[in-house]
């Protein structure tokens, strides 16, 4: 099975396209996992150039001309990430442990209870003739982190050649970036997010990296992120059936993380998490039993009898006590934390400018936005130079912004070719349409707030690099959850991760409510905006939703104040103020009143 790191109980999961676009590089050589988006090749050849300059490796650039440049560039960028990580890994471990800096640096980040940090006492107070055998058993124990990729399964536009010709389905963007992965050296797993795509699913059947070996082990792992257990188990069993194994399911909150929002019909996270943790030897043997069986028939090397299987869960965790709650009750195996490494420069790629940003942004000025071009909501950030840049073309009456990696154009309403709907050249369409009375001001202005990800969310990377992005695009979109707002300046590795074992307390806003109280505060706003927007369907349906949705909610509510009665969550004084605060938000919800009806079209 694919090196998972034993050395931490956290990951760091996929930001934006560019924010972990290099922190395998920064952080894999201390043992930490991370997750890097590989749906931007342009982003990534950029990078190439860049850190094959910085560490003095030759680099010849791959050309849009090339026959499946696309995979080409992901396989080389990922060789170059795994090739660099492995000269900072053996120096780590093979140099002088008494000068080794970086050395010191691994253990001083591991958790206290880390059997790694005994072996090295023992090392320290143990004879010079057993120092040797005891460092040759240490380098077995240690190990780098997963350096994962992050395939958005709805980003998989169907791609043309020079003269226009449509190419073959395995030369869309999801599939070649799946093929340009499988072809890397890069160890770590893929992870599949926002769904299922049955074309790219089926399609990792064409790489022996994700069968097992005669030994049972699996080179290249599958991970998947999921909202619930019936998504889990019917995406589990589809790759099942076709012999490929999921070696963990990631699940994230619906809302209460950054980037593309998922929003559940009202199902709260510890509901969902305690789902899991009832069936969680049902989904392994159903699985299991499923994958074995499809292999045996395929006539191809079968699993171990124990592959790794981890269910881990990420979004809007903050504290220590969150962390350790989250892992122990739910039985865990790790968790994600994502938007706080934003403030951690040693870990992730973020722009002096947009740094600034965050540092004075109010927590009004994190919201849930229309921008996405997929039409999904988006965690966005009011004061950021993206949104800046996005309002001075509106107030120019040039809305929309020039298409040139078209990775969202999925719009075929007005062209037989798809275009994105955060294109200029769809706006101005669009905005047709709005003047000569085919739809209202609202409408109007939801299309307006789309804006263009592909670049926004990837030249902060370049930025931070010191380099300019393409075509001089410089301005940053950021999509970070709202668990940000409480955390303000920048962090050192050592200060977020000592944060998260609960070496030390980051000064963290006093006010930042329990990772549940806010995810059930998130879903309550949200509600609220559903039962406000004006009825635009049948009634019926509608209500129906509506009615669905809270109970959901209040049935949630009601699970989590037993929770507080049986489990000790935290302090008693946090506790006591968290069942006060579920109680309120339960007399909140039930009060929500009908949306108001509108003339049907």
């Amino acid at each position: 099975m694919p090196n998972y790191s034993s050395a931490h109980s956290f990951h760091i999961p996929v930001m934006g396209l560019g924010y972990t676009v290099d922190t395998p590089i920064k952080v894999a050589k201390y043992g930490i996992s991370s997750v890097v988006s590989i749906m931007d090749d342009h982003l990534l050849e950029d990078m190439r150039k860049i850190y094959s300059t910085k560490y003095v490796r030759e680099f010849i650039p791959i050309s849009d001309l090339e026959e499946d440049y696309r995979a080409k560039r992901i396989t080389a960028y990922l060789d170059l990430t795994q090739s660099i990580v492995e000269e900072q890994f053996n120096k780590l471990v093979n140099e002088d442990w008494e000068t080794n800096t970086e050395f010191r640096k691994y253990l001083d980040l591991l958790p206290e209870e880390s059997p790694i940090l005994n072996l090295v006492k023992k090392i320290e107070s143990s004879p010079e003739s057993e120092k040797f055998y005891l460092k040759e058993e240490f380098k077995s124990m240690v190990n780098v982190g997963a350096i994962d990729v992050n395939i958005m399964t709805k980003v998989d536009k169907i791609n043309s050649d020079k003269s226009g010709k449509e190419l073959p389905r395995e030369y869309s963007d999801a599939l070649s970036a799946l093929r340009g992965f499988a072809k890397s050296k890069a160890n770590g797993s893929v992870v599949f997010s926002a769904g299922m795509n049955p074309a790219l699913y089926s399609y990792a059947e064409q790489f022996s990296e994700f069968f097992p070996n005669q030994f049972g082990e699996i080179s290249k792992g599958i991970i998947l992120k999921v909202s619930d257990y019936r998504s889990a188990m019917i995406q589990g069993k589809f790759l099942a059936k076709k012999g490929l194994w999921v070696s963990e399911f990631r699940i994230e909150s619906g809302l209460n993380c950054g980037g593309h929002a998922f929003a559940t019909d009202g199902f709260l996270i510890g509901q969902i998490l305690e789902e899991f943790k009832s069936n969680r030897n049902e989904l392994f043997q159903t699985l299991y039993e499923i994958c074995q069986k499809t292999l045996e028939s395929k006539e191809l090397n079968t699993l171990s009898k124990s592959p790794t299987f981890r269910i881990t869960y990420q979004g809007g965790i903050g504290t220590a006590s969150e962390d350790s709650f989250l892992r122990e009750y739910y039985e865990l195996d790790g968790t994600g934390w994502g938007s706080p490494f934003l403030l951690v420069p040693e870990a992730t790629s973020v722009d002096e400018d947009t740094l600034k940003r965050l540092f004075k942004s109010k927590k009004s000025d994190y919201y849930l936005s229309d921008a996405s071009p997929l039409g999904v909501p988006f965690n966005n950030l009011r004061t950021s130079s993206g949104e800046e840049q996005r309002m001075k073309r509106i107030e120019n009456n040039r809305s929309g912004s020039p298409c040139y990696k078209k990775f969202l154009s999925n719009n075929s309403e007005f062209t037989a070719k798809p275009i994105c709907t955060a294109s200029r050249q769809y706006q101005i369409l669009k905005s047709k349409q709005f003047e000569t009375g085919e739809f209202g001001f609202e409408e109007m202005e939801k299309v307006k707030a789309k804006d263009c990800l592909c670049e926004g969310l990837s030249a902060p990377a370049i930025l931070a690099a010191g380099e300019t992005p393409r075509r001089n695009l410089k301005a940053v979109t950021i999509c970070p959850g709202p668990n940000l707002a409480y955390f303000k300046g920048t962090f050192s590795l050592k200060e977020m991760v000592d944060h998260i074992y609960g070496k030390l307390s980051l000064n963290v806003d006093t006010d930042r409510p329990h990772v549940l109280v806010k995810e059930l505060q998130l879903y309550v706003t949200y509600l609220k905006k559903e039962f406000e927007n004006k009825v635009t369907e049948k009634v019926a349906k509608r209500d129906a939703y509506l009615e669905k949705f809270r109970n959901n909610l209040i049935q949630g509510v009601e699970y989590y104040q037993e929770l507080i009665d049986k489990v000790e969550v935290d302090s008693s004084s946090i506790l006591a103020k968290m069942s006060d605060q579920f109680s309120k938000i339960k007399s909140e919800i039930e009060l929500l009143s009908k949306p108001v009806e509108a003339s049907l079209t």
